[in-house]
């Protein structure tokens, strides 16, 4: 039997994967849906990489993700054994350009590939790549609004699998992953707000766990796009902003400023490449932390903008730590501080903990000292000008009528049991 190493690329955009439809052109599965594919000769990665150029005109376009293990497939009537490849690479553009091994293509939930007619062990493929909530536990480089896509997807797969497939447990099963996923990160409540939504509404049916996950990421698409349009209306030419978050990169494009002075902030550094990304088609200037406050003054921002990882019912932000500084430095100069964040941000109760990130980050050295390692701060709310949101600009009043909202959703399992 021969053996052949191949890739199987995922691409993703929007929650949704691209399969192709194999042409009469192929030698083997012509009809059948898959994946990027193709064969692996020498360097998987790479050639990963080639297949996605030839078969979809999307190099330029694509983020690796994640890589699986390989593993085989046995087609015994064709006399092969593959060594599958699996590749999840994320997307921003969905403009394909196939050659002539495929006869058409969509984007569609992952879960369809278990309604459709694949070549063999599409899914298993998928599976090996697809979003866990150990990733999501784990995961200190992305903000929380892609941490609650990410959470979304989980969901929907595993409500798949039980509804499509070959997964057992059934509700429980489903349920017993949205408990582990509410609590992955508790310092992000749009994570628990969006998979307790789900539940709330798909009454013990996998089924209609899948389908409601599915309108949840329409909606979490919508609602960060929405938070972003209403900041954007409220920017200058000359902004500073810190850490890394897309309803924040998206104003940003939107408001089009002259200038941006974006702060490094460590330890993860996740500014430097937001600063990278918004670089070339703007003036872009990137500050050490503790330069922040002064640069604020110097530089002459006209506004501060951050995300949210949360929105406290009586309207102070927790946001990635040295938000505070900077609020505070944009109060002593008269600068307004907007927050830009959808409404599933906001924390239904406000006791969320504040996570850490490793000490040795901060100190490695051998004296008997106590280390500080905040992954986030409290910005209080008089510190804060506007809160934007998917909702509008939210005043008080409205914070708490959506945290009563987020409340009765996070109720499912004990209405469910009664």
């Amino acid at each position: 039997m021969d053996e052949v190493h191949v890739v199987t690329c995922f691409l993703r955009n929007h929650g949704e994967v691209l399969l192709l439809r194999r042409s009469d052109a192929v030698g083997s599965y012509a009809g059948q849906w898959g994946a990027v594919s193709g064969h692996a000769e020498g360097d998987p990665d790479a050639m990963a990489r080639e297949e996605i150029a030839e078969e979809t005109g999307l190099a330029d376009a694509v983020t690796l993700r994640r890589g699986g293990a390989p593993f085989d497939v046995v087609d015994a009537e064709r006399g092969a054994r593959w060594i599958v490849h699996p590749f999840l690479f994320e997307v921003d553009d969905r403009t394909v350009e196939p050659n002539d091994e495929t006869a058409e293509y969509e984007w569609v939930h992952p879960t369809a590939i278990l309604r459709r007619e694949t070549v063999p062990d599409l899914w298993a493929s998928y599976d090996r790549v697809r979003p866990t909530v150990e990733a999501v536990r784990e995961d200190r480089d992305h903000g929380s609004a892609w941490l609650s896509i990410r959470a979304l997807e989980i969901l929907r797969d595993e409500a798949g699998v039980r509804t499509w497939g070959e997964g057992s447990g059934g509700w429980d099963a489903v349920a017993a992953i949205a408990r582990d996923l509410r609590d992955a990160r508790p310092s992000m409540p749009v994570v628990a707000n969006r998979v307790n939504r789900v539940m709330a509404r798909a009454d013990r049916s996998p089924a209609a766990v899948e389908h409601i996950a599915r309108e949840g990421l329409e909606a979490a698409f919508a609602a960060d796009g929405g938070a972003a349009e209403h900041a954007a209306e409220l920017l200058p030419d000359r902004i500073a902003t810190l850490s890394r978050s897309g309803t924040v990169r998206t104003a940003i494009e939107r408001a089009d400023p002259e200038a941006v002075l974006v702060a490094q902030s460590r330890p993860g550094g996740e500014g430097v490449g937001v600063a990278e990304e918004l670089a070339g088609e703007r003036d872009v200037t990137i500050a050490a932390d503790a330069d922040l406050a002064w640069a604020i003054h110097e530089w002459e921002s006209g506004a501060v903008i951050v995300g949210a990882d949360a929105i406290r019912p009586d309207g102070g932000v927790l946001n990635k730590a040295g938000t505070r500084s900077a609020a505070l430095a944009a109060a002593h100069e008269g600068v307004p501080v907007l927050v830009a964040a959808a409404a599933d941000k906001v924390d239904a109760d406000g006791e969320r903990e504040i996570e850490s990130v490793d000490p040795g980050r901060i100190y490695d050295g051998t004296a008997d000292l106590t280390v500080r390692s905040p992954l986030f701060d409290v910005t209080p709310p008089e510190l804060v000008d506007a809160i934007c949101t998917d909702r509008g600009v939210l005043e008080p009043e409205d914070i708490e009528a959506v945290a009563a909202e987020h409340r009765a959703n996070a109720e499912w399992e004990d209405r469910l049991n009664s």
